[in-house]
């Protein structure tokens, strides 16, 4: 069932044209992803939906009786109560419910019976409403995005504007709308608040419309996609990784079938060239006839495929087998330990990447290796003919007053100045930009600048502080193609899951309590986490020790293995036994010709071997009823 509809939306700003002809089909209980680059019109198709923002010609349609929810990326809460009575709020119409509960509860304990029927009916309302729930209801989206104790307890008007916008999402999530809109709702969330969200949004019962640069939460959340572009929408089904397979495949017909009508009408054309060449009646008409049959043919729109950053990395020499050797590293600021003896060791083509919540130290870690903090404790040693690169997520290297060409330049003055300008073309910088200064950049654009000059340096050891920041989708693919085939190593600090699943092979965990270092990407990295999880239930359930529940989850998985197995060769059993029957039948055959016994020896031969056929086919059949029994008894 289709819960919302949009319809030839189109919008305006002066002469800037943000949607054209936008048509858009969500089902009820879907949860869409809407994606765009940047000033694509994502927000302003999400406050039209809202209702904030009027269209300039189309329709809405919207089911009947559904109700709205909307999270902008900007929230301002003027409130003096706590967060957690604004919270409560929600549940004002369930307190004023159980109110009147206690005061019918009081009357019909005097006497008055006759309410008994208008409680039973109120009762039901209240307990539908969640009554009973709903302080546990604030207490875990509270916790769940983030806000510890004391922070719940402070006055909402307080919060910093990132609380401020989570406290709207906690509100709207407790309210339950018929559909959600959010823009942006990871903006103020770490891993674990985003992981909550992403488990809560695939349960929801409701429509949910997301735009998020968030590629990973895209993956896990939706079932729909739908992406603006040149102010036209395209909708898809299926994930974020789906969409991108789709739109590249769509761009590819849509070229395609372009080409091929191109060429039609050259051929066209040419033919009619040649009829008017004769100058004949006849030709003429002909000529004409096909003209009026060109003119209306609907001409196709060559596909615009949006330009994309060009790059690779590439090292100039090989280093040895140790990179990096750091041991027992500490550093503590104001009386705060960050981390103590810390441990990394980095060997020739590791790829690690270092995950863990805000404040925890891992930028701090990066700039010690680096050199540019001071350590308390512990050494930072370079593997021999290591060569450095690193990215900085604020630019701090980048001089402000410098214009782009000049940056690049000083740091290689050797180079053509024509390669210098190749090189941040591959970036999309052309032309009189590459004369713009440095502070008068976007961050996108500022990244862009960076990643040149790391490109050019063609180092050994990439160290990357947050490198996707500021990057949209299409520069962080390329950007994740470019270090899968870097031949160096990589060690890096980032929140985006998409980039490190693509790019990292071995995560560090850093946290309050320590250090862990998992072997693979950042889907292996969950898995384990929600291995040790149920280890941990298991133990605390069971009261066993962890090598005991080890021993028994290694056991189940090669019992899974087995069975597994067996309904393999079960498979296979089936297939052998179907070819050696159409065997036998042949054999058969064969020795129902009368003419085979005109040779008595070939006959005999012929026989020997169907009754051997036979023999090897009654075996099958027993070892079939054996394994079909087993495969019987474990589903």
């Amino acid at each position: 069932m289709t819960l919302l509809t949009l319809t030839g939306i189109t919008k305006e700003f002066v002469t800037d044209r943000v949607l054209t002809d936008v048509d858009l089909t969500l089902p009820q209980g879907a949860r869409m992803g809407l994606v765009g680059v940047n000033g694509s019109g994502k927000s302003t198709l999400m406050k039209i939906i809202a209702g904030e923002m009027e269209a300039d010609s189309g329709t809405i349609s919207l089911m009947r009786g559904t109700t709205v929810g909307f999270l902008t990326q900007h929230a301002d809460i003027k409130s003096e109560l706590t967060v957690t009575e604004e919270l409560s709020r929600v549940f004002d119409d369930v307190k004023r419910m159980e109110q009147r509960l206690r005061e019918m509860e009081l009357l019909m304990g005097e006497g008055h019976e006759e309410l008994g029927e208008q409680y039973a009916r109120l009762m039901a309302r209240f307990e539908d409403a969640g009554g009973y729930e709903w302080p546990s209801r604030v207490q875990g989206v509270l916790a769940g995005l983030g806000f510890s104790p004391e922070r719940r307890q402070m006055k909402a008007e307080l919060l910093s504007g990132g609380e401020k916008t989570r406290l709207c999402l906690a509100r709207l999530l407790l309210r339950r709308p018929d559909l959600l809109l959010l823009d942006e709702p990871t903006n103020h969330l770490d891993l674990q608040g985003t992981q909550w969200l992403e488990e809560t949004l695939v349960k929801y019962k409701g429509s949910v419309i997301v735009i998020s640069h968030d590629r990973y939460f895209l993956n896990a959340v939706c079932d729909h996609m739908a992406e603006l572009r040149q102010t036209r929408l395209t909708q898809y089904t299926g994930n974020y990784d789906e969409f991108a397979r789709k739109r590249e495949a769509d761009l590819e017909r849509q070229l395609k079938e372009y080409e091929l009508q191109q060429a039609e009408i050259e051929r066209q054309e040419a033919i009619i060239r040649r009829y008017r060449m004769f100058n004949r009646e006849k030709s003429i008409r002909a000529a004409e006839s096909r003209e009026r049959r060109l003119e209306k043919i609907e001409r196709l729109d060559k596909p615009v495929d949006d330009k994309k950053v060009r790059f690779s990395f590439s090292s100039r020499r090989r280093p040895g087998d140790d990179v990096l050797m750091v041991q027992n590293l500490s550093k503590s600021f104001d009386g705060r330990t960050l981390f103590s003896n810390l441990n990394l060791h980095l060997r020739a083509g590791d790829r690690v990447a270092v995950i863990g919540p805000n404040g925890v130290g891992k930028s701090t870690l990066l700039n010690i290796i680096m050199h540019l903090l001071p350590k308390d404790s512990g050494s930072v040693v370079y593997g021999a003919n290591v060569d450095i690169g690193y990215y900085d997520q604020q630019q701090s290297s980048l001089h402000p007053d410098k214009d782009i060409m000049s940056e690049v330049w000083d740091d290689f003055p050797t180079m053509e100045p024509d390669r210098v300008r190749g090189t941040l073309a591959l970036f999309l910088l052309t032309g009189e930009d590459v004369f713009r200064k440095v502070s008068t950049l976007s961050g996108g654009e500022r990244g862009r600048v960076a990643l040149s000059k790391l490109m050019l340096r063609r180092d050994n050891l990439l160290i990357l502080d947050e490198p996707t920041n500021h990057l949209d989708m299409d520069s962080r693919e390329v950007l994740e193609g470019a270090l899968q085939d870097y031949d160096g190593t990589i060690l890096t600090v980032s929140h985006d899951r998409y980039f490190i699943n693509r790019v990292a092979t071995r995560i560090m965990e850093m946290t309050p309590e320590g250090v862990t270092m998992y072997e693979g990407n950042y889907d292996a990295y969950l898995e384990k986490k929600r291995f040790m999880s149920q280890l941990l239930t298991l133990e605390e359930a069971q009261g066993k020790t962890r090598t005991q529940l080890e021993k028994e989850q290694k056991k189940e998985r090669a019992s899974k293995e087995e069975k597994r197995a067996r309904r393999v060769r079960l498979k296979q059993l089936e297939a052998d036994i179907a070819s050696a029957e159409e065997a036998l039948e042949s054999l058969k055959a064969r020795l129902a010709d009368g003419s085979l016994w005109l040779d008595h020896t070939k006959a005999l031969q012929l026989q020997a071997e169907h009754d051997e056929a036979a023999k090897r086919l009654d075996e099958m059949y027993e070892a079939w009823e054996e394994l079909a029994q087993l495969v019987s008894e474990d589903e």
